[in-house]
């Protein structure tokens, strides 16, 4: 057979299945399991099946468009503002409007008739809307791994955010922290899940107490400040606090004033770096048990917040844009049937560091 004489009906004979399980197969719809899936895509490999992209696009009244579905919080936080400004920047090139989907979600096949793909952003393994957006029966992918039972296969872009945690934890030690704390955020997305167990991890691999908070996904900074004064009065001896939610750092930043940590020093307040002991005798001695101690501060997203506190923080630079433009970019070439419905896509960071970690 040729590729021009291969049908879907050819690859269901020499697969043994239907012609509809392998179309399910193929487009990454519907329920089919993976050994199937992979068995039926290895065939119609073997056979030279190429799929008649025009046709398909005539079944399925191609409508023009994609749509978004973000976090409930998104619309306060900047980072995914700039992400959705991303998305839609790289679906127009492509000719697609971009959909804006409620937070509650719909109907997976009311989505279905309105949109060729969907884009879903930090899924919540929590969030009911998910699993109606990945069986809606268009192609879809996910912003971070979705942590949930998946009906089907969905393509993905993501970030190492173990890796860039550690390289926060790694720095503030480098640069004098014997005790740092994380103010992780909750919930059951795959970037929440990943800094908490991280963490953890990093604590257990360099001998050290890693102080773990939770707080909200999306805290304020008011809420921030709250952990952070309730953290170091309770743990004087902390003396780096990294702050994972977008926005939130200055909150820390105000907690250490309050408390008469200097942002930016560590150990004596001059820059010294002590160990844990002498740090915990430091907390002992001063007054309100942390007056002349210094505190490093970072923060797992970089936005204005960080840039334009006092002193600017350090943070991790997660190029939201760009990373916006990569989740349409691959929605738009699964598509254009040039990526497979199931692709996995790599997103670079990179750590911008400033004077609340203290002078280079």
């Amino acid at each position: 057979m040729t590729s021009r004489t291969v049908t879907l009906l050819d690859v269901a004979r020499a697969a043994g299945v239907s012609k509809s399980t392998v179309s399910d197969a193929l487009q990454g719809s519907g329920r089919v399991a993976d050994a199937t899936r992979d068995r039926v895509r290895a065939v119609a490999e073997e056979l030279g099946y190429r799929p008649n992209s025009a046709a398909r696009r005539l079944r399925r009244a191609s409508t023009g468009a994609v749509g978004l579905h973000l976090p409930a919080t998104a619309t306060r936080l900047d980072y995914y503002m700039n992400l959705a400004f991303g998305a839609v920047e790289r679906a127009q090139e492509d000719g697609l409007d971009m959909v804006l989907l409620a937070p509650s979600g719909a109907a997976g096949g009311r989505i279905a008739s309105r949109v060729d793909g969907l884009l879903v952003i930090d899924p919540e393994a929590g969030d009911s809307a998910v699993p109606g957006l990945l069986d809606a029966g268009v192609p879809v992918v996910t912003g971070e791994r979705y942590l949930g039972p998946a009906a089907g296969p969905s393509a993905a872009v993501v970030c190492d955010n173990a890796a860039s945690l550690t390289a926060l934890l790694d720095h503030v030690t480098e640069r004098g922290a014997r005790r740092p704390a994380v103010l992780a955020p909750s919930g059951s997305s795959a970037w929440a899940t990943a800094l908490r167990a991280t963490a953890r991890s990093w604590g257990r691999a360099h001998g050290v107490e890693v102080a773990l908070r939770t707080v909200p996904f999306a805290a304020t900074p008011a809420e921030a400040e709250e952990t952070t004064r309730a953290l170091l009065t309770a743990d004087p001896a902390v003396d780096a606090v990294i702050c994972a939610p977008d926005g939130s750092a200055p909150g820390v930043l105000r907690a250490a004033a309050a408390l008469g940590r200097d942002a930016g020093q560590v150990g004596d307040g001059a820059g010294h770096g002590v160990g844990r002991d002498a740090g915990l005798e430091v907390g002992r001695t001063g007054g309100s048990g942390t007056t002349g101690a210094g505190l490093l501060v970072a923060s797992c997203v970089d936005g204005p917040a960080t840039r334009n506190a006092e002193p600017p923080v350090t943070a991790v630079d997660l190029r939201p844009a760009a990373y916006g433009r990569a989740c349409a970019e691959l929605l738009c070439d699964i598509l254009a049937d040039r990526a497979a419905p199931d692709t996995v896509r790599r997103h670079a960071w990179s750590l911008e560091t400033r004077a609340s970690t203290g002078p280079a």
